[in-house]
């Protein structure tokens, strides 16, 4: 497996596959053909369909200014050789002089066809949460002790600047108000939630609007186009801050073990892109908030201090209760039903955490196995279920027609 660093990515929402992985690819490939005067990007698949919603060509004339942006939405999924395919092409005297198949494979990850790149540099020999398991039970270690013995010596200040970044998106949603960009018409709605109070509100339900207004604040921000965090994608980048950010502003829970917790969400993240996928347009919702709800429960559950079996639980349960989750984006924007998604998965991820404490003696599903089903699950949905919108909620939605 890779650096746990390719799971968390700062950069530019609304979306992860969509913008962060496009800019980088685009940012690549002008680099290779300074001298090009003219640069050609054809989007397919995914990227065809919600690429315009999603701020596809944006993101791309960013790191490639002046490119033209061709949407081919003529060419099915199945004859692609992934979801988010790109094709750049740069050309001189309009004869094309060098081109580069490119694909987003995922949390702002990009693969270019042919060619291995130091991201993809292998850090972990275990690539199954097993494997891992087994070798802390040797060593009698815990799972952050594991993963700084892996990772190189930069790997606790970069976790400190992604904390950091999720942090200042938390800050800046909560004082924002207004409308969302897109023509929906969402209103922004963390401020108003944080700020709410009920009467004779218990413990419970006040923790539960905290943790959702952290997570709508940190989706509103992403959905606006701002700086946010892949944990592991921009479309799931709610759930583990808000969690987090609890635990730490409201629960008091020290920095260094929100560092550790954030490791061991990552290492979770870290299996799943690897057996499986965390693109929506690969294998649905269930492959980005099922996985950021399954992280959160992992950190959770490591920052309370249960065993590792119960930590393995937490993130089993996390991911079983939303296989199947389509990724349905209305308009191709990264708002309805994204935004509330990730408060629902942050509040499922303490439900999960609370089952393992008791239960984890009794589980029987492994978390490599709900792993191995989430994968089979997402290439079995229909691809309208895959962010096309062209299913579900984008294809029923009143605002949407």
């Amino acid at each position: 497996m890779q650096s746990i660093k390719s799971v968390y990515k700062i950069g530019n929402g609304p979306s992860s596959s969509h913008t962060v992985g496009p800019y980088r690819a685009a940012s690549q490939f002008g680099a290779r053909y300074p001298d090009a005067d003219a640069y050609r990007v054809t989007l397919y698949g995914s990227l065809a369909f919600t690429g315009e919603g999603h701020g596809t060509g944006g993101a791309i004339k960013t790191g490639l200014p002046g490119a033209e942006i061709v949407f081919n939405r003529e060419v099915r999924e199945r004859d692609l050789p992934h979801p988010n395919t790109m094709l750049f092409e740069a050309l001189k005297d309009g004869e094309v002089i060098g081109s580069n198949r490119i694909f987003s494979i995922g949390g702002g990850s990009i693969r270019i066809e042919g060619e291995e790149s130091d991201e993809e540099r292998e850090v972990y020999p275990q690539k199954h949460f097993s494997e891992i398991l087994q070798l802390c039970r040797e060593k009698s270690i815990s799972l952050a002790q594991f993963i700084y013995r892996m990772e190189d010596p930069t790997i606790r200040q970069y976790l400190a600047t992604v904390w950091e970044a999720m942090k200042d998106s938390i800050h800046r949603g909560l004082e924002a108000e207004g409308v969302l960009p897109g023509g929906l018409g969402v209103s922004r709605k963390s401020k108003k939630l944080y700020n709410m109070r009920c009467y004779n509100e218990s413990a419970d339900v006040a923790m539960n609007r905290i943790i959702a207004a952290y997570a709508y604040a940190v989706s509103e921000e992403n959905a606006d186009e701002h700086i946010v965090v892949t944990a592991p994608t921009c479309g799931s980048c709610g759930v583990l801050p808000a969690v987090l950010y609890y635990m730490y502003n409201d629960r008091g829970f020290p920095e260094e073990e929100i560092l550790d917790a954030l490791a061991v969400a990552a290492i979770f993240g870290n299996v799943i892109r690897t057996n499986a996928s965390i693109s929506g347009a690969e294998c649905g919702c269930q492959a980005e908030i099922g996985s950021a709800c399954s992280m959160t429960a992992a950190a959770l559950a490591s920052l309370y201090g249960l065993n590792i079996d119960q930590i393995e639980y937490a993130a089993e349960i996390a991911m079983e209760h939303n296989l199947g989750l389509t990724c349905d984006p209305v308009n191709g924007l990264v708002q309805i039903p994204c935004i509330e998604r990730n408060a629902v998965a942050a509040m499922r991820a303490i439900s999960s955490v609370n089952l393992s404490r008791f239960l984890y003696e009794t589980r029987k599903i492994s978390f490599d196995e709900v792993i191995a089903t989430m994968y089979r699950t997402g290439k079995d949905m229909d691809e309208k279920y895959r962010e096309t919108s062209h299913g579900g909620l984008a294809k029923i939605y009143y605002g949407s027609i």
